[in-house]
């Protein structure tokens, strides 16, 4: 088993992702590499919450330009997670609403 830590990134913090978190719902930068298994016992082990579905999306990266110079940003995969009803919330997240 992988450590927790390196299978989720970051969190995303957007207005849209703000107003998820009325409903329970948290979104993350993971790991290309996890799965929504992974995520799930990753997030429950580092905030000790629990965690009822874990929605997976591959995102493709931007291609950005600079005069006649052309790249690519890179692919990344991001997890939108949705706590169970009883679960406590994520403290992390309280001072940023």
């Amino acid at each position: 088993m992988r450590n927790p830590h390196d299978i989720i990134i970051r969190p995303i913090i957007t207005e849209r992702s703000m107003d998820d978190m009325a409903y329970g719902k948290y979104t993350f930068v993971v790991d290309k590499r996890t799965n929504k298994a992974e995520v799930k016992k990753a997030i429950e082990t580092i905030f000790d919450v629990k965690v009822e579905k874990v929605s997976v999306m591959n995102m493709l990266g931007k291609v950005k330009r600079q005069g006649i110079h052309s790249g690519k940003r890179p692919d990344w995969k991001k997890a939108i997670v949705k706590l169970t009803e009883d679960s406590k919330r994520i403290e992390f997240f309280e001072g940023m609403e």
